[in-house]
């Protein structure tokens, strides 16, 4: 079925043939299926109460999340703040399988459910991405996040802004009810996003793969969850709230923060920028 925000989006962009229903499958492939054993960390968005949407990350050893059938997905992990109880029965969810040390993603869009300690996962949309923007790293030797303290507010604090400002990635979560949940990737050099104000964000859309999901969905319901990874000391920085596309950009006003302690394994070892970063103007930051 054709969604309509990205077929706009891609009328505006020249193209005559939508490229969401000629890439994206329900079943798994099994190159996929391989690539999904080999991760220690998934990035997973779903729509939350009031509206809003969140984005989180799921860790665990290889093999953690395993297919288990065409269209199936057993993923032994359960997510916690911002997004847990959110899977007691069928919801939405989008996830990002991300290998930063090859530049290699792929995104399962679909249903899931708890069962026991673990995440069902019925897949809808499965497809692969282009590496661009991707920055090399690879992870410690350990396996799952360690969990710790969650702290929450209504505004960025000006530690969480030093955060931002020198952040060289980000997960974006989006949602339009009927068309599904998607997760995807942004990246640059520090400073690539902007922060305008204690609630309010903006970043640049680099040229991608002429999709669209993101900003297709975006154009429906602006609702979105944002989720910046620390990944030398663990952390995870979950904000949502709601973004409006203009120019060649997105700005983003936050509604609510959420910073997890050792949501992520820590200690990623950096190895490079992408070659394709784009260079950065922070000219329009505030304090």
């Amino acid at each position: 079925m054709e969604h309509p925000g990205e077929a706009l989006l891609q009328r505006r962009a020249g193209m005559t043939r939508p490229l969401g229903s000629a890439r994206a499958r329900a079943e798994i492939p099994p190159v996929a299926a391989e690539f999904l054993r080999a991760q220690r960390m998934l990035v997973i968005g779903a729509p939350g109460d009031g509206g809003r949407v969140w984005a989180g990350a799921l860790t665990g050893p290889e093999g953690f999340a395993d297919p288990i059938g065409e269209r199936t997905i057993a993923i032994a992990a359960l997510p916690g703040a911002p997004l847990a109880g959110l899977f007691e029965e069928d919801h939405d969810i989008g996830i990002l399988a991300i290998e930063p040390a090859t530049r290699r993603r792929m995104r399962v869009n679909g249903r899931a459910r708890r069962d026991g300690d673990r995440l069902l996962v019925h897949t809808e949309q499965v497809y692969s991405n282009c590496p661009k923007y991707i920055q090399r790293r690879e992870p410690s030797t350990g396996g799952a996040a360690a969990g710790g303290e969650v702290t929450t507010g209504t505004a960025l604090t000006q530690a969480q802004r030093n955060w931002i400002r020198e952040a060289d990635t980000f997960f974006v979560a989006t949602h339009v009810d009927g068309a599904g949940t998607d997760v995807s990737h942004r990246g640059g050099n520090p400073g690539f996003v902007r922060v305008t104000g204690e609630r309010r964000l903006e970043w640049p859309e680099y040229p991608g793969n002429f999709m669209f999901m993101t900003l297709g969905n975006l154009l429906l319901n602006p609702a979105c969850g944002l989720l910046f990874p620390d990944w030398e000391n663990g952390r995870g920085l979950h904000l949502t709230g709601r973004a409006e596309i203009g120019g060649d950009g997105v700005t983003f006003d936050v509604d609510e923060v959420v910073e997890v302690a050792g949501e992520l394994p820590a200690h990623w070892r950096f190895l490079e920028f992408s070659p394709v970063n784009p260079p950065v103007d922070r000219s329009r930051e505030v304090s």
